[in-house]
């Protein structure tokens, strides 16, 4: 069986809010803090492993991974996320992290996100300190996606593949890492039944709806910093 696909997630209304819950404390949203806590992520299991072991699929299962690139800016760690470009035929214009499949001459799941942030968005593999990596999620497309948590020293000029990416931003990581942000969304499709997160915010240049497998890595990075 193959996953329901969801074409338009702003539709599905919120079922409910999580701002019941505590944000992340400010001294853990620096980044000595979170290289530390990284050091061990052992006894930790995330909140959202993904909904890849639900559903059947004719793809076989692929490693991939996403760069988790927190920029080191005056004002606090601010997370750069993209949006990709709304021509291509898979997730076009949604909101992710640079990443994507492994290649067999890829080193270890920080050398795909370094290799694939590179290629996206011209972010320099020297300006990026891989910090610890999260616990994969599994998508419903099959791939099975590690987390890969880094620092990025700040004036990085970015270059775009423009095939790929339509934009680059950041959000602040204080802002993500507040559940009151966090919106459920139940959707269902032929008697099938999907849950998913979103975390919309207002940028300078309009709405970014956050959502999807993004929004749950998100999450997992809230319930890690929280503990």
């Amino acid at each position: 069986m193959n996953a329901p696909r969801i074409l338009d997630p702003r539709a599905v209304p919120v079922h409910s809010t999580d701002a019941h819950l505590l944000p992340v404390a400010e001294e853990r949203l620096r980044a000595d803090w979170i290289r530390a806590h990284l050091a061990d992520t052992t006894g930790w299991a995330p909140e959202w492993p993904g909904d890849g072991a639900r559903f059947n699929t004719a793809r076989d299962p692929a490693a991939a991974s996403v760069l988790v690139p927190l920029v080191q800016r005056e004002q606090g760690l601010q997370v750069l996320l993209t949006r990709r470009s709304a021509h291509l035929r898979d997730h076009a214009g949604q909101i992710s992290f640079p990443g994507g499949r492994a290649e067999p001459h890829d080193a270890n799941a920080a050398a795909t996100a370094l290799r694939e942030a590179e290629e996206e968005v011209g972010l320099p593999a020297a300006q990026v300190e891989v910090i610890g990596q999260l616990p994969a999620y599994t998508t419903v497309t099959s791939f099975i996606v590690t987390p890969v948590v880094a620092l990025v020293q700040p004036g990085v000029t970015l270059a775009l593949d423009a095939f790929e990416v339509a934009e680059a931003f950041e959000v602040p990581l204080a802002f993500l890492m507040n559940p009151a942000h966090h919106q459920r969304h139940v959707w269902e499709s032929d008697g099938h039944q999907r849950q998913f997160l979103s975390m919309p915010w207002q940028g300078p240049g309009g709405e970014y709806f956050i959502w999807g497998a993004t929004a749950a890595m998100l999450r997992n990075l809230y319930g890690f910093l929280s503990r």
